[in-house]
């Protein structure tokens, strides 16, 4: 058995909102896997592979609403829900990105999130981080084959052209759509998840930009994934109530307010 150390910021917390998710400067929102609680743990069981490795330091962006909980970035969730399952044990260090610390900078000069450390290096960028962990603990295997890696790539930007969008006929909303609907027509041929009856990394990095565009679509666009896409709606409802999933997905009032500035500005 072992603890998942969760260590509150060093900092204060402060409401002024300086990023969009994870990096206050740079995101690339682009990219299929985009380069991007008080001092107490839940117990969980672990496998033989994970007992016998010392727990991985993961830095991860606070809460902005509430303090000393895990913050909005839904690519350090990614790394978070790997870790999950494969049922690796890890310290996770809060870190108020408004305000970092000097010793946070000293192993992540960009300010960047998240950040794990791994055979004594800091590594950063979440597309590395999870391949690392992969190829260092490959049980339970999370690698998505080639042909379906791409599955759903596009969903994420297509999100974000729509939420930025103050033209209701410039297009953006039917780019989304699209994107979702091919998604859903994939679902239902080779569901349940993207690589079949198991999930895969593919899974755990497209779960929480999903869980992102439902939050704040509904919030600012009030606008929901249609009826019409019920596998994509039985996909979302599968991985979002999945235990890792649930352990690491953040507060709906740090969703919304992490892109607040992307909407209003």
């Amino acid at each position: 058995m072992s603890a998942i150390r969760i260590h509150p910021p060093t900092t204060a917390l402060t409401i002024s909102i300086k990023h969009l998710t994870c990096n206050p400067n740079n995101l690339n929102l682009f990219s299929t896997n985009s380069r991007n609680f008080k001092r107490s743990g839940f117990r969980r069981n672990l496998t033989p592979i994970a007992m016998s490795s010392n727990p991985l330091e993961v830095c991860a962006k606070s809460s902005i609403t509430v303090p000393n909980r895990l913050g909005d970035c839904p690519f350090t969730q990614r790394v978070l829900l790997t870790l999950e399952e494969k049922h690796l044990p890890y310290n996770l260090k809060l870190i108020d990105l408004a305000n970092k610390p000097e010793w946070f900078l000293s192993i992540s000069p960009e300010g960047k999130v998240p950040i794990v450390k791994l055979d004594d290096k800091w590594i950063a960028d979440s597309d590395v981080i999870t391949q690392t962990v992969e190829e260092k603990f490959p049980e339970p295997p999370l690698l998505t084959p080639p042909e379906k890696a791409s599955i759903g790539s596009k969903i994420f930007s297509t999100y974000i052209g729509f939420l930025k969008s103050k033209d209701p006929n410039d297009g953006t909303e039917e780019a989304l759509l699209n994107e979702l609907s091919a998604f859903n027509d994939h679902i239902k041929e080779n569901g349940p998840f993207i690589n079949g009856k198991d999930i895969s990394g593919a899974d755990l990095s497209l779960g929480p930009k999903l869980y992102h565009l439902e939050i704040v679509l509904g919030h600012y666009k009030k606008w929901s994934v249609p009826d019409s896409l019920p596998h994509l709606k039985t996909y979302m409802k599968s991985v979002f109530s999945l235990e890792s999933f649930t352990k690491t997905m953040p507060l709906t009032e740090d969703v919304i307010e992490g892109w607040r500035p992307k909407v209003m500005g």
